[in-house]
């Protein structure tokens, strides 16, 4: 008789967790940082169908590509590119040791704190600020200082270390999609080793599953030791049309799912849902200038005009940051 008062003691104290744990009693949301409403449906529904076992949209794991912009897509881009920021940083650095600097541009503005008169000079101020900042060292050498300066570089207006500055609905997005069996690139117009310095412990995606732009490299032998040397000449601008490209050469696979911010996302958009079979193209609007940075067809950054004129014939899913994100940044908000 003891034992059974206890055995229904015991089913009544278990009964009272289930319905207290909201993880058992219901399956946990993988996208809590996304506000309820068509575009979290839209994604949710998606991979739902493109993983489900008997769906007629089922996509076999291995054919499952899910391709990311970084700036403004997966990180903030304002005010600045932050790798421009890393080359601003550099030739700051570099100054004592080339003293002629002083009086050539775009290096002689930067080194006065005028940014904005060093990047008047267009392209060629920014390849010059590139060579002589990327290159010339090896792979190891220019990712050891990457990785030096994101340890102690901060945000001009957050403070918060460039590493910080990511979107927390697109982690959420990212660890939910490889969560469903989909394999996760960055193809970014940003450089490819920029890049891969941080990735992995920033976004879980390793070096190999990062496309970017890059330069031409070369093979010798220095101290002994063979090594990659970065060159000052272009390899490929993995931006707008570049994109396609890029994906072309190092994935080898159409995306599945394809996500930007700009219009120099346009192309990777376009041909990832031109492709057979289901498709997804999400663009990243900005618009909430509250607690982030509002800013779409006139910015010098990030400029989203053709795109997002696009998206609606195209079908692709447009975020209004304001109203599907509850949280921007993982601390909270600007």
């Amino acid at each position: 008789m003891m034992l059974k008062r206890s055995s229904h003691h015991i089913f009544f104290i278990l009964l009272l967790a289930c319905i207290a744990s909201p993880g058992l009693s219901r399956a946990a949301d993988p996208l809590p940082s996304w506000n309820e409403g068509d575009t979290k449906q839209a994604i949710v529904s998606f991979v739902t169908k493109t993983t489900g076992e008997g769906s007629p949209d089922f996509v076999p794991a291995g054919q499952r590509i899910a391709t990311f912009d970084n700036d403004g897509t997966l990180w903030a881009e304002k005010p600045i590119y932050f790798q421009l920021l890393y080359a601003i940083d550099k030739v700051k650095q570099m100054a004592p040791q080339h003293p002629e600097w002083k009086q050539k541009e775009p290096f002689a503005s930067i080194i006065k704190g005028d940014t904005k008169k060093a990047l008047e000079g267009g392209e060629p101020a920014l390849m010059q600020l590139i060579a002589a900042t990327h290159t010339g060292m090896t792979g190891e050498e220019f990712q050891d200082s990457v990785k030096q300066w994101l340890a102690t570089a901060r945000h001009p207006e957050t403070n918060k270390p460039y590493t910080e500055m990511i979107y927390q609905p697109m982690l959420e997005l990212l660890n939910y999609l490889r969560a469903n069996g989909y394999k996760t690139f960055i193809v970014s117009g940003g450089g490819i080793d920029f890049l891969r310095a941080f990735a992995e412990s920033t976004y879980g995606i390793p070096p190999e599953q990062v496309v970017g732009s890059s330069l031409k490299a070369k093979y010798e032998e220095r101290d002994g030791k063979p090594v990659i040397v970065k060159l000052p000449e272009v390899n490929l601008i993995d931006d707008k049309a570049g994109k396609p490209v890029g994906i072309y050469q190092h994935i080898g696979r159409r995306p599945v799912f394809a996500a930007g911010n700009s219009d120099g996302d346009y192309e990777m958009l376009q041909w990832a849902t031109a492709g057979e079979g289901p498709h997804f193209g999400l663009l990243v609007h900005h618009t909430d200038g509250k607690r982030a940075w509002a800013y779409d067809r006139k910015s010098h950054v990030g400029q989203l005009n053709k795109a997002l004129d696009a998206a609606p014939k195209a079908g692709w899913t447009v975020v209004d940051m304001k109203d599907d994100w509850k949280v921007i940044f993982p601390w909270g908000n600007r």
